[in-house]
């Protein structure tokens, strides 16, 4: 299926302090999102694979420009998320679609690996809504200073016959981060939870 690409948008933001202390290091969180028309837009159609594929071939291409427009290498990567946005003509199982069952292995890939689900949020949309993409750490889900979420929003998109899927990635955990549970120090890293 061709499917047409309308544009990539890609956001980073750089944490210098957070609070009234500053942060230490370089901490960079980056999304990359790409609108699309979307296929399957006012209609039913029961093989949603198309939009799996889709996803799956792309994500290399994302995950490379995320990447680069962040200045993260992909060993630096410590956090990821996904998301999508269905515009109005679509459902919500596009938005899921695009992002289960076949685009982790490859986002995982992307970044040398990733043993923890990647953590991921969909919903309908217009054009500027915002979606917070949950990230957390790619290694073991349950490090807490990584819970974390980075809001998103393309001005122009999603249109009533797209869709967005969204890519997130970070070179950190939340600034300052002091509530306690496991470290990324202390993870195993062996099960993608502890």
């Amino acid at each position: 299926m061709d499917i047409k690409i309308r544009k990539y948008y890609t956001f980073v933001e750089e944490i210098k302090a957070d609070g009234q202390k500053e942060v230490e290091g370089n901490n960079v969180r980056a999304s990359i999102a790409v609108v699309f028309e979307n296929p399957f837009a006012g209609k039913y159609v029961e093989d949603l694979s198309p939009l799996s594929e889709f996803s799956a071939s792309i994500a290399p291409e994302l995950v490379e420009k995320v990447l680069r427009a962040a200045g993260i290498e992909q060993s630096e990567a410590e956090s990821y998320g996904k998301a999508a946005i269905v515009g109005g003509n679509g459902e919500l199982e596009h938005g899921a679609a695009l992002m289960h069952p076949t685009l982790g292995k490859p986002f995982r890939a992307g970044l040398g690996g990733g043993k923890a689900i990647i953590p991921s949020v969909k919903k309908m949309g217009y054009p500027g809504c915002a979606i917070d993409v949950p990230l957390h750490y790619k290694d073991a889900a349950f490090v807490r200073s990584h819970f974390d979420a980075m809001e998103v929003r393309v001005p122009d998109a999603p249109r009533d016959n797209e869709l967005v899927l969204i890519l997130s990635v970070t070179n950190c955990g939340r600034p300052h981060p002091r509530v306690g549970g496991l470290t990324k120090e202390e993870a195993k890293c062996e099960d993608g939870l502890r």
